[in-house]
């Protein structure tokens, strides 16, 4: 699913790709766990999809939550979490 998201997101059609990246957190969060790191690409993966559909503030909002989580669970160095810092500076 998250491959076909990721697909659709290539694609511009966001719609479709916002709905699958949301399935995909939710099974992540529930198989994996909220604070898994899998869990927070999929959900970095759902803020370039909802700013790409202008939907700014709840984009930053959800980068600010993956951000922090990435920070603690894996550290500040680490590249996904840096990729994020970025992300949310932009």
């Amino acid at each position: 699913m998250a491959n076909l998201a990721s697909t659709y997101s290539n694609q511009g059609r966001w719609k479709e790709a916002e709905g699958l990246e949301v399935r995909v957190i939710e099974t992540r969060k529930r198989v994996l766990g909220k604070e898994h790191p899998d869990t927070l690409t999929s959900m970095n993966n759902l803020t370039f999809t909802l700013k790409s559909e202008s939907r700014h503030e709840e984009a930053v909002s959800l980068m600010k939550t993956c951000f922090e989580l990435r920070k603690r669970i894996i550290g500040p160095h680490h590249p996904d979490t840096e990729s994020s810092h970025k992300a949310l500076n932009e």
